[in-house]
């Protein structure tokens, strides 16, 4: 099984990652896995596409080349409030906060926001940089809206406030949620360049 390092300390989105990549010989870990520190990057791209390349080759260049890299950079859009938080959703309001914080706050936010207007997508940029230096990269988004309260246990980030239908990302078991979320899209299609590059390769 090829070894990809996920340029990411979040846990759960490793496994939402290696959910959908284990299926075509892709071991997803994280540098710290193999005793790597990757540090902070400055994710100073102005979309979520050049963050995922920020993140995947500043990775691949501390790794040497030795490893395939992969990130991806993603956030939610609110209509409402002209696309924010957008490349900044894991920084709205500041350094420091956690996830229930910055729900809060976006809720805060959308106080006086009518159920009309809550409109919101979720967008993930996915990138790779291949151990010959290529890079495969792909982009899904999901169209849902902004709920009143957080509902549900699982997902993160803005996930119990982010609407599809009647249920909130947090309310999803992990099947409906790969299939309709904006990195489930991001990943089926990374999943068919990357099944490409191969059998070109």
């Amino acid at each position: 099984m090829k070894k990809f390092v996920i340029a990411t300390n979040n846990k759960k989105k490793l496994i939402e990652l290696s959910r959908i990549l284990n299926p075509i010989g892709i071991e997803a870990v994280t540098a710290k896995d193999i005793g790597i520190d990757l540090g902070d990057v400055e994710e100073n791209g102005t979309t979520f596409a050049e963050n995922a390349y920020i993140k995947a080759k500043s990775a691949f260049d501390l790794l040497n080349g030795e490893y395939c890299t992969v990130a991806d950079d993603s956030g939610i859009c609110v209509d409402a409030l002209d696309g924010a938080p957008g490349i900044f959703s894991a920084r709205y309001g500041g350094e420091g906060l956690t996830d229930e914080d910055r729900v809060d706050k976006l809720l805060c936010d959308m106080a006086d926001v009518a159920d009309e207007h809550r409109q919101a997508h979720f967008s993930c940029a996915i990138c790779a940089v291949m151990d010959d230096g290529a890079v495969i990269t792909a982009e899904g988004i999901c169209e849902g809206k902004i709920g009143y309260n957080p509902v549900g246990d699982g997902g993160f980030g803005y996930d119990p406030v982010f609407m599809v239908g009647d249920k909130s990302f947090s309310q999803l078991t992990d099947k409906e949620k790969d299939l309709c979320s904006h990195r489930g899209n991001a990943l089926r299609l990374f999943k068919e360049k990357l099944q490409k590059y191969m059998e070109d390769k």
